[in-house]
């Protein structure tokens, strides 16, 4: 096997910078205290950083990733595609205003990015959609990158037109008729491409991983008959999952590339299938393989996983490889080296992206020394082990009917929020002070506490009917919780973009999971000693837990999601015997972690709930078990979320017009539901008459009969990214737009 058939390259990296760069920047532009030209500045600093670590690594092919807010709203961008709402706006302030909305143009919609926590901005497209395309910022981003790294290093990157289309919402015009639409603009860039003098081109097309990827043959057909014009090497790229049916066509499309994961989600028990269609269907011998074997989405090191793949590729005949991550590696915390405090048994075996690139490196010198023993050896595997629990752990006491009679009397539109309230400036110096220990314990419970006296005194004068304490104590919703368990290590830098400048740092399990000591019950007995009224306990939930941290590869993510469950149904049973009367567990990366291939969801989702369940049915039917989903499409999943059995479901809605209510209308959902009234992630203050206007299509929506009582209202999510002076007129006028339709259904309040 000759290393000269072995390149490397990348698909993506971390755009944020290796100390946040990007997101202290851009709260900075947001707050006026940085002109458009110093954030420019910035961004194009560290993509600069970022290209030129790759080139230093060894990769020969740099994937020209960054974006100032997410690489789909940057493509909706330059193709002029922004819906009319914003025709008022141009250059950065119509971009911001599709990410963040401004005021009478709601932003666009937020989804999650295929199986992932990454966020996108979700394109809308219409019977009169026309891409008015100006592509200056992308070509002038590639001119830096050539610039920087070469022309030969230097890897344009772009999202195709179908995943563009299959991510986006549709009305009076068909998938197939906007693509087409598409293509035009795409040719023009291509065009402008190849007189830059690119090697070739990167398009990206992660939506041949979905589970009706085969139908889309003709589509992909015209587009990349289309592209072929332009006369540029082009290297289709998919990730996140095999191809699944659509892999005898698509390595048949006119490209010099395709690249492929072959890794899939780490610690799925259904692996991917990318090494068995290769060897059926087999590679055309005049392509380059793309081969993604480097764990885009795990932090452990791989070992001579890469090489070994490689070297079974090279077996069955492919001689041109280039050796990649399985997906971008903008999903890992920037570089290892970072971390000081980790310990020495654990750092050893991590991997972030900067460590990844030395991997993808590694791997493509390797990959010609190994032996058939060393290559089957070094083929992925992982275990199950998950332990028998008693049936009746899974079930609550009694049914929903029955439970519902013993919990809190409300009133029609009962009022809350999903948990908590902004991270202040104050709040989050105690709390920074108090871990370099700067701050006693004692100090610092006296701020926290008197942050949760002003949120429960704020709440009780606004006139909320189910308060909750704020949350001053959390820096993160998952963060919090692996804290306070066994089997977990945390970062200090390990940051991760979710959206735009909201940046998470996932705990990583490395070992066991269970509850070192109670989490959450003194702040709660802190908070209801403060008033009469319900204050909720919150928790979060076991699959999100385990779908916003990095995971085990070793054993299964069922197995770590049923230890997770049992370290939070001792929580809700100890909140219970501390007097709430009000739990809930949010599960907003439910859908997240579905498989993308429907045929692979049953047992995802059954193991999903199970461990939900787990969770909460400990808790009496006095307890009000509430969860929260936020930011996928749920509407196919009913029947799992039903399932869950929690007692009121709180949704995200501002943002998607109803569906999701108008689905749970249609499924004949039974239980309480609370659909946000506003979008949280917009600056924006809702008008009373907005969100009165909201709940009356509630009601039209025929959701529980019309039934008033069970309707809640609430925020779309956690108020924790607004300021106080947005969040109190916000709930404000939610209180007031509650007390509107009380009056208008004429219940009593």
């Amino acid at each position: 096997m000759s290393s000269s058939s072995i390149t490397t390259g990348t698909i993506g990296f971390p755009r944020i910078g290796p100390n946040r760069e990007m997101k202290k920047a851009l709260e900075s532009y947001w707050k006026k205290q940085l002109s458009l030209d110093e954030l420019l500045k910035v961004n194009n600093q560290t993509e600069k950083d970022a290209w030129q670590l790759q080139s230093k690594a060894g990769i020969s092919k740099v994937g020209l990733d960054g974006t100032l807010y997410d690489q789909v709203l940057d493509w909706i961008f330059a193709l002029g595609l922004a819906p009319s709402r914003f025709s008022k706006l141009s250059g950065y302030d119509l971009y911001f205003a599709m990410a963040r909305g401004t005021e009478g143009a709601v932003a666009l919609d937020m989804s999650k990015f295929f199986d992932t926590n990454y966020h996108y901005m979700v394109p809308e497209f219409s019977e009169s959609s026309q891409p008015k395309p100006d592509f200056e910022s992308y070509l002038n981003k590639v001119k830096r990158g050539q610039e920087i790294i070469g022309k030969e290093s230097a890897i344009p990157i772009i999202i195709g037109p179908n995943t563009l289309v299959g991510l986006s919402k549709k009305e009076g015009v068909s998938r197939s008729d906007m693509v087409k639409r598409l293509l035009p603009a795409y040719s023009q860039v291509l065009k402008e491409l190849k007189s830059l003098g690119v090697p070739e081109v990167q398009i990206h097309e992660p939506i041949l991983t979905i589970a009706d990827a085969a139908s889309l043959e003709s589509d992909f057909a015209a587009t990349f008959a289309e592209f072929e014009k332009s006369g540029l090497f082009i290297n289709l790229v998919t990730y996140y999952d095999d191809i699944g049916a659509a892999y005898p066509w698509t390595v048949k499309l006119p490209v010099q590339a395709i690249s492929l994961d072959f890794l899939g989600v780490p610690g799925s028990a259904v692996a991917s299938k990318t090494l068995d269609l290769v060897e059926k269907h087999g590679f055309p011998s005049e392509k380059r393989l793309g081969a993604g074997v480097v764990d885009g989405r795990s932090v452990w090191s791989d070992g001579l996983v890469p090489a070994a793949l490689v070297a079974s590729l090279h077996k069955k005949g492919i001689k041109s490889i280039s050796v990649q991550s399985s997906v971008s590696l903008q999903h890992l915390p920037y570089d290892k080296e970072l971390e000081k405090n980790v310990e020495a048994s654990i750092a050893g075996r991590l991997s972030f992206a900067t460590q990844k690139l030395h991997e993808i490196v590694k791997a493509a010198k390797d990959a010609p020394t190994l032996k058939d023993d060393q290559i089957k050896a070094g083929l992925p595997d992982v275990g199950n082990p998950v332990s028998d629990i008693e049936k009746s752990k899974f079930s609550r006491s009694a049914k929903f009917a029955d439970r519902i009679t013993q919990q809190i009397k409300t009133h029609a539109f009962p009022t809350s929020s999903i948990g908590s309230f902004p991270q202040t400036p104050a709040i989050r110096r105690a709390r920074l002070a108090h871990k370099k220990g700067q701050l006693s314990d004692a100090d610092y419970e006296k701020e926290v506490n008197e942050y949760m006296t002003y949120a429960i005194k704020e709440q009780e004068r606004i006139g909320v009917d189910v308060l909750v304490h704020g949350e001053p104590e959390r820096s993160d919703m998952v963060e919090y919780f692996g804290q306070r368990m066994e089997g977990f290590v945390f970062t200090e830098h390990g940051w991760v973009q979710s959206y735009g400048s909201r940046y998470v740092r996932p705990p990583i399990i490395h070992g066991d999971v269970s509850r070192l000591h109670a989490m959450t019950t003194k702040e709660f007995q802190y908070a209801q000693s403060l008033t009469q009224k319900p204050v909720k306990g919150m928790l979060t939930g076991p699959v999100t837990i385990l779908n916003w941290s990095f995971p085990r590869k070793d054993i299964t993510r069922q197995a770590q999601a049923f230890q997770l469950a049992l370290a939070i149904r001792e929580e809700v049973a100890d909140l219970e015997k501390a007097g709430c009367k009000v739990i809930q567990v949010d599960e907003p990366a439910l859908r997240e972690g579905l498989p993308l291939k429907q045929d692979r969801w049953e047992s995802y989702l059954e193991w999903a709930v199970d461990s939900f369940r787990l969770s909460t049915a400990v808790a009496q039917p006095h307890t009000q078990i509430v969860t929260h989903l936020c930011y996928s499409d749920f509407q196919d999943i009913l029947k799992a979320i039903d399932n869950l059995d929690a007692d009121v479901l709180t949704i995200e809605n501002s943002r998607s017009g109803n569906e999701m209510i108008v689905a749970l209308a249609k499924y004949g959902y039974k239980k309480d539901v609370g659909p946000g009234v506003y979008d949280v992630h917009s600056p924006v203050v809702p008008s009373v008459e907005f969100m009165v206007e909201k709940l009356q299509s509630y009601l039209d929506s025929k959701i529980l009969n019309s039934k008033s009582e069970h309707i809640w209202v609430n925020p779309d999510c956690g108020l924790k990214t607004r300021d106080w002076k947005e969040v109190i007129p916000s709930l404000e006028n939610m209180v007031k737009a509650a007390a509107t339709m009380r009056a208008k259904v004429g219940a009593s309040a």
